[in-house]
């Protein structure tokens, strides 16, 4: 069987790449199709496969500022030929799941969100040097993405979900239904302990949405210790903001991260995620997660506090939840935590994420496209799962 992994484009190391990376393992002789690829920024079982890029990898500075090629992706994705395949494994945030299926083939998408950029994100997508435009040009483009999204979701035979958060945004954009299957966590790097060095912790990229503000804001107020691991266009507007218990470190390596949670009082993750690793790495490492309570997080983080304000104390919890996106809310919650937090029991943490760990994806994500093949086979033709 001939495969073809399908990645929006690859500049870096992030949670899809680590989810490809899985993938990449499972399918060593794959051949791997992407919009851009800058060498050298993703992992070497990733770069030592045959990497085939899209017209858009030529494009003026496409490695650096490949964004701003957005109304090209679907043209790009849609020019890939796959003639030559039997599955085709689209791991999609944007628009790999538009990989057109030959036929014969099986397309299976490994889908991390519906293109977030047209659906509910193009603000946070763009950034502020495109405000000139918004009134104008991106209401068109975005209504033409949406358009093609949901286009192209037919061509998909079946969907993977990486959390039930996502699922339900693909019945509701593309009214499918989506198998969940959590992304993969190599929790066997991380040791739960309870001894801290007094600091909250944050490992993000500094762009909009993650609301790295919103924590500057509360423990710049609180006068408590942070330290921000993260890069991104957001980094000098946050500097600005921070007062002096708050520290930003520069982009650190897997390894280098591995003692930076075990001396963390909490892990503090104020922003949505449609699943969210970094929580699990820091329960792994027996640390508690002080989260804004939407998105992925209600399926990774066990909150003491539920949302009902007569709901007793849960004592099997791995953190705490705020449950409004403004800075008095993530100060209540750092004070809830700062009362509860002896009541946190790093191995409890750490056998919680082990749900998630690396090897279960593995052998689940193998297990279902094993099926679907047989499956595919045994009816002479790809079917659609509606």
């Amino acid at each position: 069987m001939k495969v073809a992994l399908v990645h929006d484009w690859l500049t870096g190391m992030r949670g899809g790449e680590r989810c490809l990376e899985g993938l990449c393992e499972l399918f060593p002789e794959a051949d791997l199709y992407t919009l851009v690829h800058s060498a050298g920024t993703v992992s070497s079982t990733i770069e030592r496969r045959r990497i085939v890029t899209s017209f858009i990898q030529h494009l003026p500075k496409a490695q650096q500022h490949y964004r701003y090629y957005l109304p090209l992706f679907p043209l790009a994705i849609e020019r890939f030929d796959f003639s030559s395949y039997d599955l085709i494994l689209s791991s999609s945030h944007c628009v790999a799941k538009g990989a057109r299926r030959p036929p014969g083939a099986l397309h299976i998408s490994y889908t991390y969100t519906p293109m977030r950029y047209a659906w509910d994100m193009y603000d946070d997508y763009f950034g502020t040097w495109a405000a000139p435009l918004k009134s104008i040009v991106l209401p068109t483009l975005m209504a033409y993405l949406r358009q093609w999204d949901r286009r192209a979701s037919p061509g998909v035979d079946h969907f993977v979900a990486i959390s039930d958060h996502i699922a339900d945004r693909i019945r509701r954009h593309y009214d499918r239904k989506a198998v969940v299957i959590y992304p993969p966590v190599d929790v066997d790097r991380f040791r739960p302990i309870r001894e801290h060095q007094g600091y909250h912790l944050i490992i993000s990229a500094l762009v909009p949405y993650k609301r790295i503000d919103l924590a500057i804001d509360a423990f710049n107020r609180l006068r408590l210790p942070l330290k921000i691991v993260g890069w991104g266009p957001e980094a000098r507007r946050l500097r600005a903001m921070a007062g002096p218990t708050i520290e930003f470190l520069s982009k650190r390596t897997d390894e280098e991260l591995v003692p930076l949670y075990a001396g963390c009082r909490a892990l503090v993750f104020p922003g949505e995620e449609d699943f969210g690793i970094v929580p699990v790495e820091a329960q792994a490492s027996g640390k508690p997660v002080i989260a804004y309570g939407k998105g992925g997080v209600l399926e990774t983080v066990i909150p003491i506090n539920p949302p009902s304000s007569s709901a007793s104390l849960n004592r099997a919890a791995t953190g705490v939840f705020f449950f409004e996106q403004t800075t008095e809310a993530l100060i209540d919650a750092v004070r809830v935590f700062e009362k509860e937090a002896d009541s946190f029991d790093p191995g409890r943490l750490s056998k919680h994420a082990r749900q998630f760990d690396r090897r279960i994806f593995k052998d689940k994500i193998r297990a279902f496209i094993d099926e679907q093949v047989r499956a595919s086979k045994a009816t002479g033709h790809a079917e659609t799962t509606q």
